[in-house]
């Protein structure tokens, strides 16, 4: 592949295995398209796909998934513990080689142009493809979620870039955009009780006065009588994994309660997990070029 592009589309399914294997059947098997991984989550109620390819043929592919999640999740019976609101929930490009940003906005229109087209979803572009600034952050688009949007949409500031005035009435609305990579981490503290996720969760992000690049909510994880703290660092060259997982610790100490495990959600670039190793283990003078996969790739 000359050019080579990522999306990370999230859709709004971490339950049935048979719609999950059906969205992510969209990107098998499609020439200049590279499936790289998918996960999902019962207690997000969440699918979140990573593919690459050129430009056009990974535009394709996610139009053709996008229509599987109108067709099959209806967002009227969907509960989860991660912010959503549409069958699918948003679309980012991201430059990876021989790519621009502005080539990556350029895809990211043409995909919400056909989206809407296609299947009726209003979209919304949001980062750098954003037509306003009040757009540009995705918590702000999706603040009101799926029951919340048809109210929201009234309003003349949120009006969506393409499709129709009106929430598609199974499938909701979708942000498309591009921009940078980004590392979604979770931290999973040791209590059920959520208020303390939510506070931790409060003084990590960057608009509570946390981390300059953190975006970070409080989830309950039913199932294991925990809560989470879960995280986008936005730029993860200046604000590393390790400085995130440190704060949580550090404001977890305050409520008297554990950090029990982590998580990694989706690909990382290897310079952030190099950055966390160097921290950790104090190495001095460390380079990525010392990691012998790195090297086996040349």
């Amino acid at each position: 592949m000359n050019q080579i592009m990522q999306c990370v589309p999230n859709f709004s399914e971490g339950r049935d295995k048979e719609k999950i294997d059906k969205i992510v059947e969209s990107f098998r098997g499609k020439e200049s398209v590279k499936l790289l991984d998918y996960g999902f989550d019962h207690d997000h109620n969440r699918l979140v796909v990573t593919a690459v390819g050129e430009p056009q043929e990974l535009k394709n592919a996610v139009i053709e998934a996008i229509g599987k999640a109108v067709e099959l999740i209806d967002m009227t019976i969907h509960r989860g513990q991660h912010p959503r609101m549409g069958a699918v929930d948003v679309v980012p490009f991201i430059p990876i080689k021989n790519v621009t940003m502005d080539e990556a906005i350029a895809t990211s229109k043409e995909v919400a142009q056909e989206a809407a087209e296609k299947y009726g979803l209003p979209v919304f572009l949001y980062e750098k493809s954003a037509s306003a600034k009040h757009r540009e952050n995705l918590a702000t688009v999706r603040k009101g979620e799926f029951e919340g949007m048809t109210e929201k949409m009234k309003s003349p500031d949120w009006q969506p870039d393409f499709g129709p005035a009106l929430p598609h009435p199974t499938a909701g609305c979708v942000a498309i955009g591009a921009r940078m990579p980004l590392v979604a981490y979770n931290v999973n503290i040791g209590t059920d009780k959520l208020e303390i996720a939510h506070a931790i969760a409060k003084n990590l992000r960057h608009v509570g006065g946390g981390l300059r690049f953190c975006k970070a909510m409080g989830v309950q994880l039913v199932d294991r009588h925990i809560v989470q703290v879960s995280m986008n660092l936005t730029d993860y060259t200046r604000t590393a994994i390790y400085r995130a997982h440190e704060m949580v610790r550090m404001e977890a100490n305050r409520y008297g309660v554990p950090i029990v495990g982590a998580e990694i959600v989706g690909l990382v670039p290897l310079q952030a997990l190099t950055d966390t190793v160097e921290y950790y283990l104090g190495l001095e003078n460390f380079s990525v070029n010392q990691v012998l996969e790195t090297n086996l790739m040349e």
